[in-house]
């Protein structure tokens, strides 16, 4: 176990928060640096913002005294190991490594002879030794690889995932040099159960990329396959449950009301960005999914029109429930969710939208829809429920029991009532 080894992690959201915490519990002494300070005031308290992170194994890290969430700057200072792991957004299809960019400026003011930084924020391949780098050197005078270790481990954190966790989740890792790997493994082998070398930080950069990018272009093919099966008369559901049944060459994938969260919708997009950059050729593949699931919410919109035109009753003035707010299941996270550009196109059709969500917050609700408990009551009153998150708090009987009828996106609702996508 780490003895006086001082960790820093930079953001303490869904992916910094449990790297802090499991490494406080593995015996680290651990500073949370995030700016957000009303975040840090709340982690100071012992209340975690994310579901993976219970309030009790949060209050015990802070217990131990190994834990300390901060948002001064001057706290990072003297590590012997930092962690980068904040946010990278997308502006105007352009990536915005502004915050990889600050929290490295902060780091290199406190970087001293033998510590080590590693990055895990979601990039293109090249930002650890193009920006990250040249940032760390330029402000403490060091130099990467020499004196200071600098290396990349893909995030892979999947919130609500009870299975998988930070702990068991295999963890790639990889440095600007074998003494840089060998240190960022050795630091991820003291907090997961396995660790998978790469040979340099752009392999460790792509593999991120690649993962997600898999998953987006395979959720745009059974996306726009139910599209096609629906218009065809075709149950694409039976069709995959059927296809599943092969041992061998099929990999099931759902089909949904559309991509959330920052991976799906973002991060292939820094894979097309930079092959586009880099060599002048457009990823077609990506280009293509992003065009099918960044429209996945009109096909749910027009799929609740023609559920109300077949009772002869218009859209405008319709109460219309959802059920999620969140882009996923069992959690609050809502970054990107489809959610939101759904209740916002029925707004815009002059429906009354009504949204239940047991695990998002009030900032969370798109303006103009109406947050509400999931009662019988409620349920009845809507004209057409569009199930989009299957949360496990929502009660399947009263849904199933009081509506009118369902438009299920997630296939998880049963009965005569229920349509799906």
């Amino acid at each position: 176990m780490p003895t006086g080894e001082r960790l820093v992690v930079m953001g303490q959201g869904y992916v910094g928060l449990p790297l802090a915490v499991r490494a406080a519990e593995a015996g680290f002494d651990v500073v949370g640096y995030d700016v957000n300070e009303t975040k840090v005031a709340l982690l100071a308290a012992s209340t975690s913002p994310v579901e993976d992170i219970s309030d009790e194994r949060l209050r015990a890290a802070l217990d131990s005294g190994r834990y300390r969430p901060s948002a001064e700057a001057e706290d990072t200072k003297g590590f012997d190991i930092a962690v980068i792991s904040v946010p990278t957004p997308l502006r105007e299809g352009t990536p915005d490594l502004s915050y990889i960019e600050t929290a490295a400026e902060v780091l290199a003011a406190g970087l001293t002879p033998g510590a080590c930084v590693v990055l895990e924020s979601t990039t293109y391949p090249g930002t650890t030794t193009e920006l990250v780098a040249p940032i760390l050197e330029n402000g403490s005078g060091l130099t990467a690889g020499v004196d200071f270790d600098l290396g990349y481990s893909p995030e892979r954190i999947d919130p609500g995932n009870a299975l998988w966790r930070f702990e068991n989740t295999p963890k790639v890792v990889s440095g600007i040099n074998d003494r840089s790997r060998h240190r960022v493994q050795a630091f991820y082998d003291a907090l997961v159960e396995q660790t998978v070398p790469v040979s340099s930080t752009a392999a460790a950069e792509l593999t991120k990329l690649l993962e997600n990018t898999f998953r987006h272009v395979n959720i745009a093919l059974v996306n726009e396959l139910a599209m096609f099966a629906n218009e065809l008369g075709i149950d694409v559901w039976e069709a995959i449950d059927a296809a599943s049944t092969k041992p061998f060459g099929f990999m099931r994938f759902n089909p949904g009301p559309g991509v959330g969260g920052h991976c799906l919708p973002i991060d292939p997009r820094y894979l097309s960005w930079q092959v586009r950059r880099a060599t002048g050729h457009t990823f077609r593949f990506v280009e293509l999914a992003n065009d099918i699931n960044d429209h996945m919410p009109d096909y749910v919109v027009q799929r609740v029109v023609e559920a109300l035109n077949r009772v002869q009753l218009p859209v405008n003035g319709q109460r219309v429930l959802l059920l999620g707010l969140a882009y996923k299941k069992n959690t609050g996270d809502a970054r990107e969710s489809p959610s939101h550009p759904i209740a916002n196109q029925l707004l815009n059709l002059g429906a009354q939208v009504m949204a239940a969500d047991p695990h998002v917050l009030d900032s969370q609700v798109p303006p103009g829809v109406r947050r509400v408990e999931l009662t019988g009551e409620v349920v009845a009153s809507a004209a057409i429920v569009v199930a989009l998150v299957d949360h496990d708090a929502f009660d399947t009987e009263v849904i199933t029991t009081n509506a009118r009828h369902i438009l299920d996106t997630r296939r998880w609702l049963t009965g005569d009532n229920v349509e799906y996508l």
